[in-house]
């Protein structure tokens, strides 16, 4: 997922008005030039995007890096569904749904788990003395 935005920058920030960018987007030059701006501010938060889901590969304790992970997909899912309902459908079966299931699959458990922060594999279990049952 993180490539696949990584290439959007590169589209929309670089080759928005050469012959790669006007084919993948189905653009004429008159358009993409006017357009320019817009699809380079577009492009920098792909950049964002991309920052986060890789923070989130390099993060340590698997915890937050789940939190992390989840937090920029669900960033992603909100952004292509924009895409695909103020442009294009298109933008959300392109952007929103990764084709690798182990994101899919990270993005359903975490829209249908609840998160928690105690059930690490770091966590140690309270001592007896902070066990309400033992006292």
């Amino acid at each position: 997922m993180a490539l696949l935005h990584a290439w959007f920058l590169i589209l929309e920030m670089f080759l928005w008005t050469k012959p790669l960018g006007l084919r993948t987007f189905r653009n004429t030059l008159d358009h993409a030039q006017a357009s320019a701006t817009l699809a380079a501010n577009q492009g920098l938060y792909n950049g964002f995007l991309v920052a986060g889901l890789v923070w989130g590969l390099v993060t340590t304790p698997p915890e937050q890096a789940f939190a992390v992970k989840t937090f920029f997909l669900c960033c992603v899912v909100v952004a292509g569904s924009y895409g695909a309902f103020t442009v294009s459908k298109r933008i959300f079966l392109v952007q929103a749904i990764p084709r690798d299931p182990r994101p899919r699959a990270a993005l359903r458990n975490a829209l249908t788990l609840p998160f928690r922060p105690d059930a690490g594999p770091n966590r140690r279990p309270a001592p007896d003395c902070a066990r309400p049952d033992r006292r």
